[in-house]
């Protein structure tokens, strides 16, 4: 019955991507008019888990079916070489990507690295330079890898090559240059990235046409690790204060984000006060937000970003993969009626719910 289940999706999947591939629109979005709208002030779809294969057949088919958001599971210890893009398996790569620059990133055997990932996301922004905004969610699995393991050579693709935020950063920066909205964008004149959402909010999403924005949140390993004390949230916010008191915040490409839905300032939970003004990115389970005791427009007047993800659990349930196209559209209005700045589910087969842009209310 599984099997016959995952055969059937994967045939769906196929025909939506075949008629995507056909159309010049998927990298435009649908509905109302939002062009002269903030980026904040808007809420658009995503797909969770969006590099699995049974997800996509490639990693840009999400992308020409109108995707706003896709996330990447990320793997750095040292038990396995370069940044690994995996589900469950925490030393090889199993996944969607390609690395393909030359043939529309559907080129070549599946199951790249990051550096692969990043490179698909190139060649789709190339041939689709106006392209919506998107925002590439990352979980750090089991968090940075800063340390090299002793006695590595230290050469990339090694096992013992430091995986840390500035090693991160190198290498989005090598494969998406200036396609990334950084937090150095953002910032502009102001002391600090809350004070800039606060003051100015995000930029109008014409603005932000042809751009990707990252941002990370710590991985279920990593949280459930008891020798892990510093989750990739922390030392994240921790390198993006520290290179803006250095002067070089053009160094660094990703938002860190607060995971996990709470009542009033999530940023609370962080000791060290110093790193809560550089949260402007929150990520958490639609549910808790909207059936928990969360003001959720708090996001909203702030201007902060709000990811909710497994939008489709929210009560009354819709199916979490292939649900009633009307549905999955309301689903998406009632959660732009609640603040959220995207929404994810598992709605692969569903281009027009994914090009979906509501007003944020």
């Amino acid at each position: 019955m599984r099997v016959t289940r995952v055969v059937g999706r994967l045939l769906v999947v196929s025909a939506v991507v075949a008629a995507m591939s056909a159309s010049t629109s998927a990298a435009a979005d649908s509905g109302p008019d939002v062009g002269g709208l903030r980026y904040d002030e808007t809420t658009s779809v995503g797909v969770h888990n969006t590099y699995e294969k049974a997800t996509y057949p490639r990693l840009v088919d999400a992308l020409d079916a109108g995707a706003a958001l896709i996330e990447l599971d990320v793997w750095t210890n040292g038990a396995g070489a370069g940044w690994r893009v995996s589900h469950e398996n925490p030393t090889a790569n199993e996944n969607n990507c390609v690395g393909d620059e030359s043939g529309g990133g559907r080129s070549g055997p599946r199951g790249g690295d990051l550096r692969a990932c990043l490179t698909d996301l190139r060649t789709w922004h190339d041939a689709n330079p106006a392209h919506r905004p998107v925002l590439v969610k990352i979980e750090m699995k089991d968090g940075f890898g800063a340390l090299p393991v002793a006695g590595s050579s230290g050469a990339e693709g090694s096992a013992g090559v430091a995986r840390g935020p500035a090693d991160f950063d190198a290498l989005v920066r090598e494969r998406l240059g200036d396609a990334v909205y950084t937090p150095a964008d953002l910032l502009g004149d102001a002391a600090t990235l809350d004070d800039a959402v606060r003051e100015h909010g995000w930029p109008m999403r014409d603005e932000l046409a042809g751009r990707f924005l990252i941002d990370l949140i710590p991985g279920t390993v990593e949280k459930a690790n008891p020798l892990d004390d510093l989750w990739t949230d922390r030392e994240y916010a921790a390198h993006v204060r520290d290179l803006a008191a250095s002067g070089d915040l053009a160094s660094a490409v990703a938002f860190p984000a607060v995971n996990g839905a709470a009542a009033g300032d999530p940023r609370l939970r962080y000791a060290d006060e110093s790193l809560r003004p550089w949260f402007v990115v929150f990520d958490g389970d639609a549910s808790a937000y909207i059936d928990g005791d969360v003001d959720t427009g708090w996001y909203r007047d702030n201007n902060y970003l709000l990811v909710m993800t497994a939008a489709h659990a929210v009560a009354p349930a819709i199916d979490d993969r292939v649900p009633d196209p009307a549905a999955a559209s309301a689903r998406v209005t009632e959660l732009a009626g609640r603040s959220a700045t995207v929404i994810t589910s598992d709605w692969a087969t569903l281009p027009t719910v994914l090009s979906q842009v509501d007003p944020r209310r």
